[in-house]
């Protein structure tokens, strides 16, 4: 992507990161979104919405409000591009756009009260990005003027899955600005045929535009119980550095609420740029396959595949080979714990499917189906993958990056091996610091005080095999973390203590 200076001085850009992407599973899961998955580009989704919106552009650093999980992960993407300096609002529960944008225009009136917001989601494609800065600027003219913006994108298609908008009358002096109407929720596939024919409905992106003056004094008028609470929520944060994290038991009291119903279908100011800039928020398996291009017959294949008279068929690949023939319009997705195979005029169907009841019978009867975690969880230091799990004991692949290192911990009712398969580590247990190659084993006892790092310049590889009465993540007592992962609150300590309280009477 190449950058030239633009002039977009005063515009906030903030990135919402806090949607599940269900529709896409089994790639999407709930432990790693499809915002954080490299979908589209060698980049994640996140990635490339940071990057649209890099301060070489003109923009503001970026601000990302996110769930307090996904804050170790979002830093580590973000260093991957060389963007480590962006402010993220950790919030302790979702509550949807509405409390998440009022979070951050209370950050962003530290600054000004005109400042501009410009809020995105994280998980969309901008195939047009010099046509996405002309929108922008465009945006930003009538936020200025007051205005509550909304960019609707021009239907190409009759998407049943997309909000719309309906433009009003046009602005004076603001190319492709418009009055909005009113909006329309997700249709049916007839309705959403008829407002294909009116070029007067476009798709709601869900990106928005506004000062921050305006957006409170909506809030104040129209959801003024969810300003309060969020209020309370910050004016009781805890910050660490560019981290915010606000209180839990004030946030809570916000309402979970969209900002179109909170504030876009009910404020007077709203307004609507017209924008054509190649958008997709890549919701669906389908139009997934529609951002890639496609071989003379239709097909497209991620990964390991072989085709062999196909039509209009998407294989996406992790890991075996994929071999398909004689089929058409169909998505098929491997992953290294589950197989999806559906027609693409059903993809939207997928999200009922990951919450099934089947799925989740499944689950309970086999190790191996975990419909909503991914087989490979993330985290800042690196990587970890469950490889085998039985009773009362659990075997995975540990990868940790160099120079990194995973917090100072003890488990209440595991013990641990550690086994090195390539790199070096630095392993410390109890008083004792260990420095380990190819084949070195440790072991840590049931209490012991631990931590592992990679004092190496390439990535460290190891297998830990886990043996215990309870192997769950949530049986990790944090000493010190590098991540700030450490409980720092009264209420999470007293939270943390009763959970384990509980489970020592259980075990």
């Amino acid at each position: 992507m190449e950058r030239t200076q633009k002039h977009q001085n005063g515009i906030q850009p903030v990135i919402l990161c806090g949607g599940i992407g269900s529709r896409l599973w089994p790639v999407s899961r709930k432990t790693m979104p499809k915002q954080f998955t490299r979908l589209v580009s060698e980049n994640s989704m996140l990635q490339d919405t940071a990057l649209a919106v890099h301060p070489d552009f003109g923009f503001d650093t970026p601000m990302l409000v996110t769930n307090r999980d996904f804050g170790p992960l979002i830093e580590a993407q973000l260093r991957e591009i060389g963007m480590g300096q962006a402010s993220l609002v950790l919030e302790p529960e979702a509550r949807n756009t509405a409390p998440a944008i009022a979070l951050a225009a209370f950050v962003a009136s530290q600054k000004s009260f005109d400042t501009v917001l410009l809020v995105m989601p994280s998980d969309h494609v901008m195939g047009d990005h010099e046509g996405f800065l002309e929108t922008v600027a465009k945006g930003e003219q009538l936020a200025r003027q007051g205005h509550l913006v909304t960019f609707g994108m021009k239907a190409k298609s009759p998407e049943t899955g997309y909000g719309y908008i309906a433009r009003g009358r046009a602005i004076a002096n603001v190319e492709d600005g418009y009055r909005v109407s009113h909006f329309v929720e997700k249709p049916s596939r007839e309705v959403a045929e008829d407002l294909l024919r009116s070029e007067d409905y476009h798709w709601n992106s869900g990106m928005f535009m506004f000062t921050v003056g305006s957006i409170l004094e909506a809030m104040a008028e129209h959801c003024p119980r969810v300003l309060y609470a969020c209020f309370r929520a910050l004016k009781n944060a805890n910050m660490l550095d560019h981290v915010v994290v606000p209180n839990r038991v004030a946030f809570h009291e916000a309402e979970s609420i969209s900002i179109d119903y909170a504030i876009m279908e009910k404020a007077q100011n709203t307004a609507m740029v017209s924008a054509d800039f190649g958008w997709s928020d890549v919701g669906t398996w389908n139009s997934l396959a529609e951002a890639h291009k496609s071989d003379a017959s239709g097909n497209h294949a991620h990964g390991k595949a072989v085709m062999r008279d196909c039509e209009n068929t998407y294989i996406h690949g992790s890991e075996r080979l994929v071999a398909a023939i004689g089929v058409r319009d169909l998505v098929i997705v491997e992953t290294p714990d589950a197989i999806l195979v559906a027609p693409k005029d059903r993809s939207q169907d997928i999200k009922e499917l990951s919450a099934h009841a089947e799925v989740a019978r499944l689950e309970a009867s086999s190790k191996a189906i975990q419909p909503e975690e991914s087989p490979v969880v993330h985290r800042p230091w690196g990587s970890y993958e469950s490889l085998h799990g039985g009773e009362k004991h659990q075997v995975k692949h540990i990868v940790v990056k160099p120079g990194e290192r995973l917090s100072y911990q003890y488990h209440h009712f595991r013990a641990e091996h550690w086994v090195v398969v390539s790199g070096i580590a630095e392993a410390v247990v109890g008083k004792d610091t260990v420095i380990m190659g190819e084949a070195d084993t440790v072991f840590i006892p049931i209490g012991a005080p631990h931590r592992l790092r990679n004092p190496g310049d390439k990535d460290l590889h190891l297998i830990e095999v886990q043996y215990g009465s309870y192997l769950g993540e949530d049986d990790i007592v944090r000493i010190e973390d590098d991540y700030g992962r450490v409980p720092d609150t009264t209420e999470e300590a007293t939270e943390e203590a009763s959970t384990q309280k509980t489970r020592k009477v259980s075990a």
